[in-house]
């Protein structure tokens, strides 16, 4: 059987018999490939000065719930809400009546163990009566004495009276309230002085001393506060690693609510000799940081430990030195002891 073949097979044929008889040509035996080309970076000492943002809470300079110490009901109340009171302004009266009926009692009681003891003296002292019959009379005396002084201790717990000067809050019961020492009044805050409570985290706490002073801004206004620290909690917290700290307001105080939040900026003292790097350059680990150090033109892996950072920098607390250089580019596929170039530094 005959059969017709285009002339393009025929070349289609040519081509694939060609490209089947060449042999792939190897590279020269022992030929190096050549260097990696990367940007390198190198590590100076510069100046910085570190700040850091820490939530905080406006504090008044004294604040408590005015609880009644005797359980009973309320006949007098005198707060007035959100008005200043001076220390020991009554605020609340509870009834008195059975305590102000056993004084009454006491009182007259005492009268006549007065009248006895008198008696008494009168009559040991020409030898009427023996030293022992008057100092029963006394004794009764004494106790009645010790009893009036009791009841009156208790009358005074019926009268609520302002801790010190502050501000009243809202009240929380109405005249002819039943009450008891667990019922709360109100809430009486002293805003005379005003005190601000922030934390900072435990790597911070050497840097934190009494006088240092602190910016800070709440919701609702652009005015920048300033506070003066006075004290430091005495242990750092366990459940969050942090210190609390505390700072008393300088300055204005007007727009300060006890209770609001604050967004505190602490400036910390300047380093002369910080050395910060490129972000890129670092190299996370399961034991920790590397970056790779070009050393004769090889890439050394090393060991760091980092500090503060920004957007695009970070600092090296130990590891590196003034300068070395590091690789910031083809830093994931540079491997350990590999040759490389640097292209250009870009410090």
């Amino acid at each position: 059987m005959n059969r017709n073949f285009s002339p393009l097979f025929f070349l289609l044929l040519v081509v694939s018999m060609v490209a089947c008889g060449e042999k792939t040509k190897a590279p020269p035996a022992g030929q190096k490939r050549s260097a990696a080309k990367v940007d390198g970076f190198i590590v100076k000492t510069e100046s910085f000065a570190e700040n850091i943002e820490t939530p905080g809470t406006i504090v008044a300079n004294e604040v408590t719930e005015i609880h009644p110490e005797v359980s009973g009901r309320v006949v007098q109340l005198h707060i007035r809400e959100g008005q200043w009171v001076a220390r020991g302004t009554v605020l609340a009266k509870i009834y008195d009546g059975d305590l102000q009926a056993q004084l009454k009692k006491l009182e007259t009681q005492q009268k006549i163990a007065k009248v006895n003891e008198d008696r008494a003296r009168q009559l040991v002292d020409i030898q009427g009566i023996s030293k022992q019959d008057y100092d029963a009379s006394l004794l009764t005396l004494q106790n009645i004495q010790a009893d009036i002084a009791l009841v009156q201790t208790e009358i005074s717990r019926t009268v609520v009276r302002a801790p010190f000067d502050g501000k009243i809050g809202l009240k929380a019961i109405s005249p002819g309230a039943y009450v008891t020492p667990l019922t709360i009044i109100a809430t009486i805050n002293q805003t005379s002085t005003i005190k601000i409570d922030f934390v900072v985290p435990e790597k911070y706490t050497a840097q934190i001393h009494p006088g240092q002073v602190v910016d800070f801004t709440v919701e609702g206004t652009n005015t920048t506060y300033t506070a003066k620290v006075t004290a430091t909690e005495s242990n750092v917290a366990v459940t969050n690693r942090s210190l609390t700290v505390r700072g008393v307001v300088t300055g204005t105080t007007q727009g300060l609510i006890p209770g609001a939040f604050a967004k505190v900026k602490i400036g910390f003292a300047p380093k002369s000799n910080a050395l910060f790097i490129p972000t890129q350059s670092i190299l996370p680990t399961a034991r920790g940081k590397q970056v790779i150090l070009v050393n004769n033109s090889k890439a050394i892996f090393t060991d760091v430990q980092t500090g503060s950072r920004d957007s695009a920098r970070v600092e090296i607390t130990n590891g590196l030195k003034t300068g070395d250089t590091i690789l910031v580019t083809g830093v994931m596929a540079t491997k350990p002891n590999s040759q490389v170039s640097i292209n250009k530094i870009i410090n």
